[in-house]
């Protein structure tokens, strides 16, 4: 067999290198395509590790709305001089705690979590935050990375450099080993912060049952307080009346009946704003909003005001002019300002000045809070609160009054009157320099209400004509009756709604229907008032409570009511009004 000519092997040989370092440019740029997706994936891994750590450690702290805890879960990271931004953000993409390294900061709201992103040098990675399956927050990690001309310059020369074939080999292979290092350190690491976590966790959870008794012990020390200031308000006012009605009985001196029972009328009116002040207190006041002049409102008050300050207090009002109209419940708003100057009075033991003051803000924008608002501010110069104090005086559970000065409701009854009347309440002080408080009340577009000049009380107007009188309470079934056999009615009782039902399937007649709301039974009030609407159409129904979700819910359904307590005048007037027109309502 011929041999092949030795030059013609050495022909093939430039074949062979070319094509050698064609394969090796080849390869050189698949390696260099495939390092790069091991290389992002390798760092989007160890990014997406950090913030589902950070996310896990961090979660109390953004559940809480604690920042500096937040905080410095966050500066923990700066360690890592590979990772450029870190953002912490609450359940609604507000930012709680950050930091970042030069270029842009960080954005203040985001829209949950998101797709990784690779940005030349830059990598965005977002993790949702996640409690017990619920998304409580995100984390947000900008992590750098080497310039991708430069990754593949390193490539593509390993690839040209075809006699570094075995150098190229070394490099790939001290880079695999590297990055084996690093995702073993990675893992260490993890299983540290992991560990680190549970002990965290641990202690926090220690640390929210501590808070939480804490927060119950502060709670029934609040409540009793509170009982024992409503306590000492009503014996106050029981005292007045029980006194008043045995010193009616000693006397018969027209001038002194006269004055006792206007004592016992003042501390009824005086219980009936307590009331009024409690359910404020527990959110459940029913507002009657009108479109006042604030100025005009607030005038008015200067009597109530100097009723209820000491003379080394002075009271000084500036209004400016042109003041916008604003549509809130007026007596709400007098309760507002008396309990707010009571607080005042009390922080001045040596007496000092009140300033009532308002103005226009136009394009108010504060958070969720924006559009026109009347600023209304009560300023004194009394001894002022610690920052402290300050952040809790609006929380139902806490007060700064003592044992038996009163109930420490103010300025919860401020708070709740502000929010549901669509504004907010804000307060100024610092120890020494006394306290501004300032109601933003939101502008009304509306006309000014007009009210019913307020006369002296007339007698009341007689009626007559059969009333059902349904009412479980005994005694206050006594005293309504009472009022009506005074003012010409002939009333029926009936204990409940289904008594009442009865007497009416006996074809008894009778004129008008005056039921409470709150009864025993399967039907309520406005149970009632249906059943009777359905049976005998005709038939007028007045609807009477001293609880105001169950008001509220009367005059949702458009029912006449009257509000407990009431007075005789008052009775006699809605009872007319049921009977001319039964289909309206009150």
């Amino acid at each position: 067999m011929a041999r092949r000519p030795i030059w013609r092997s050495w022909r093939v040989i430039p074949v062979l290198a070319i094509g050698a370092a064609l394969t090796l440019l080849l390869a050189g740029v698949l390696a260099g395509l495939y390092g790069e997706k091991l290389y992002q994936a390798q760092k989007l891994r160890e990014a997406s590790v950090e913030a589902q750590i950070l996310g896990s450690t961090a979660s109390a702290a953004v559940v809480f709305q604690d920042g500096p805890a937040a905080q410095e879960y966050v500066n923990a990271l700066q360690a890592n001089p590979e990772i450029e931004a870190v953002g912490l953000y609450d359940e609604h993409g507000a930012l709680i705690a950050g930091y970042h390294r030069g270029g842009a900061p960080l954005p203040g709201h985001i829209n949950g979590p998101a797709a990784p992103l690779f940005e030349g040098a830059h990598l965005v990675v977002t993790e949702p935050m996640r409690q017990a399956g619920s998304v409580m927050g995100t984390v947000r990690i900008q992590s750098q990375l080497e310039p991708v001309s430069r990754r593949f310059t390193r490539y593509g020369g390993a690839a040209l450099l075809i006699g570094m074939a075995a150098l190229l080999l070394g490099v790939l292979g001290a880079a695999q080993a590297a990055l084996t290092r690093a995702n073993r350190e990675l893992r260490h690491r993890a299983r540290a912060l992991a560990a680190t976590n549970s002990e965290l966790q641990v202690q926090i959870e220690e640390r929210e049952k501590a808070e939480e008794a804490l927060r119950q012990s502060q709670k029934m020390e609040a409540i009793g307080q509170l009982t024992g200031g409503v306590a000492h308000d009503f014996n106050n006012l029981l005292m007045v009346a029980s006194s008043g009605l045995d010193l009616m009985d000693r006397t018969d001196d027209p001038k002194r009946r006269q004055m006792l029972k206007d004592s016992i009328r003042q501390a009824v009116d005086r219980g009936s704003a307590l009331t009024r002040q409690l359910l404020a207190f527990s959110r459940r006041t029913a507002l009657k909003p009108e479109v006042v002049d604030l100025a005009s409102q607030v005038e008015g008050m200067r009597v109530l005001l100097d009723r209820s300050l000491r003379e080394d207090i002075v009271v000084q009002l500036r209004f400016a002019r042109d003041l916008w109209p604003v549509e809130i419940d007026p007596h709400q708003l007098e309760l507002a300002i008396l309990n707010i100057a009571v607080n005042a009075r009390d922080a001045m033991p040596n007496g000092g000045r009140i300033e009532i003051s308002a103005e226009n803000e136009a394009g108010f924008s504060d958070g969720a809070l924006s559009g026109d608002f009347v600023k209304l501010s009560v300023s004194d110069t009394g001894q002022g609160m610690a920052p402290e104090m300050v952040s809790r005086v609006f929380e139902p559970f806490f007060t700064t009054k003592a044992r038996g000065q009163g109930t420490g409701l103010g300025l919860s009854q401020v708070y709740g009157f502000s929010r549901a009347s669509g504004g907010d309440v804000r307060i100024e002080s610092s120890e020494g320099k006394g306290a501004t408080i300032t109601l933003l009340l939101p502008r009304s577009d509306k006309p000014l209400t007009v009210r019913e000049s307020q006369t002296a009380r007339e007698e009341p107007a007689h009626g007559h004509g059969k009333v059902l009188l349904v009412e479980d309470d005994d005694g206050v079934a006594s005293v309504v009756g009472e009022m009506l056999r005074d003012l010409g009615y002939e009333p029926t009782r009936a204990e409940n709604a289904d008594r009442a039902l009865r007497l009416l399937d006996r074809k008894r007649r009778f004129d008008l229907v005056f039921s409470d709301m709150v009864m025993p039974g399967e039907l309520d009030g406005i149970g009632l008032a249906r059943e009777i609407n359905r049976l005998r159409p005709e038939l007028p129904v007045v609807l009477t409570t001293g609880f105001s979700e169950a008001a509220a819910a009367a005059r949702q359904d458009g029912y006449r009511l009257l509000v407990k307590p009431y007075r005789i005048e008052q009775l006699a007037a809605e009872l007319q009004a049921a009977r001319n027109d039964p289909h309206a309502a009150g």
